[in-house]
């Protein structure tokens, strides 16, 4: 915890329940709870909840010392089942490859203490794990896509007093865009983008093509806002 008795004093007021759904996700778990547990300006308790892997992450989880919950898979039924199964004031929910800038804790803890965030919600910038000029683009569309539509990526993590979560009716068991569902929402005005990054994989986007992968996302986004069913989706998006 360090000597700094102001940042002790944060750390044992503020609970923080991260929710991490996982499915074959061991090549990336340990990189993204690193960050989580070093936190030193709030006390993180952990929740891994897994959709059925079959690749040593549930071991993994065992062996990272961390709250694991198994839950059917998709994750809207794992989000939903780990802020259930939780009970810390503050809910992060941040994808199994994605991974929080250093110091993410500092800012996380700055929105959380403003009581004008009771209502509000946050998100990190999202950065990809390649630093070709195609990831580059498709994050600064991201970064639009937020600003402007209000629409950030669940790779970019989503903090949340649990009132809020609650009263909004929280994470809808779907099996795709359960991410733009709960953002839709919270609305644009009450989103904040906090000063860090989500750093997330990219192994979608070099395995499709970054052009290929964003016009499927894409697809997906207005297939969805048509009212095609999001068990139609899932197919399509891969």
């Amino acid at each position: 915890m360090g000597g700094d008795p102001q940042s002790f004093m944060i750390a044992v007021m503020i609970r923080l329940s991260v929710i991490v759904p996982t499915l074959n996700a061991a090549a990336f778990l340990e990189e993204t709870l690193a960050p989580v547990c070093a936190a030193t300006t709030l006390i993180p308790e952990v929740l891994v909840v897994d959709g059925g892997s079959a690749d040593g992450t549930c071991t993994l989880a065992e062996e990272l010392d961390v709250q694991f919950l198994e839950a059917e898979r998709g994750r809207g039924h794992q989000l939903a089942a780990g802020a259930a199964a939780v009970d810390a004031p503050w809910l992060l929910f941040l994808h199994g490859d994605t991974r929080l800038q250093r110091g993410w804790d500092t800012v996380a803890s700055a929105f959380i203490t403003d009581p004008a965030n009771a209502e509000r919600a946050a998100v990190f910038h999202l950065r990809f794990d390649d630093l070709s000029p195609a990831a580059q683009r498709v994050a600064r569309i991201a970064a639009w896509r937020s600003r402007r539509l209000g629409l950030p990526y669940g790779d970019q993590g989503l903090l949340i007093s649990r009132t809020f979560y609650e009263s909004l009716g929280g994470f809808r068991t779907i099996p795709i865009m359960e991410d733009v569902d709960i953002v839709r929402r919270i609305g644009r005005h009450r989103l904040v983008t906090l000063d860090g990054e989500a750093i997330t994989s990219a192994r979608r986007y070099r395995r499709t093509g970054y052009t290929a992968r964003m016009l499927l996302n894409l697809l997906c986004l207005a297939s969805y806002f048509a009212g095609v069913p999001p068990r139609w989706l899932v197919r399509l998006y891969g």
